[in-house]
């Protein structure tokens, strides 16, 4: 009977962190792969997925914020001030805190809103006139 230097079961315990990397970077580049199909109208639904894990929300919020700064830092102090109004729901509290802003941030915010369609629609023919005289503003620049 021929006796073995290893345990055979024992080697394959060895093998588990190439596992785990190996998992690791093949999720990555699956991800990268839908963010890539399509403009990456894919990669959303696995975004919001991902942020539903405790604590990756907050570092994904941070990254972005970050992010915004670095790229256009008078959208980034807008989007501050917004938030600290908090003006997620109500819409009579983000006209008042727009108002509050100064000229280059409101047009920062307005046109990084504008361009991830995260204007509200407007409610009525007066908020619609509004919208509509503020997109011939900004186009006629």
């Amino acid at each position: 009977m021929l006796s073995s230097r290893y345990d055979s079961a024992a080697v394959w315990l060895y093998f588990i962190p190439l596992y785990i990397v190996g998992a690791i970077v093949l999720t990555l580049a699956l991800f990268t792969l839908v963010a890539r199909v399509q403009g990456g109208k894919y990669a959303r639904p696995v975004m919001q997925g991902i942020a539903k894990i405790p604590g990756v929300r907050g570092l994904m919020m941070k990254a972005s914020r970050a992010a915004l700064a670095k790229q256009n830092p008078e959208a980034a102090s807008a989007l501050e001030k917004l938030e600290r109004a908090g003006v997620a729901n109500d819409p009579q509290r983000a006209q008042a805190a727009l108002s509050r802003l100064s000229a280059s941030e409101r047009r920062a915010y307005l046109e990084a809103a504008g361009q991830e369609g995260a204007l509200p629609e407007p409610q009525n023919r007066q908020q619609r006139r509004a919208m509509e005289k503020l997109q011939k503003q900004r186009r006629g620049r």
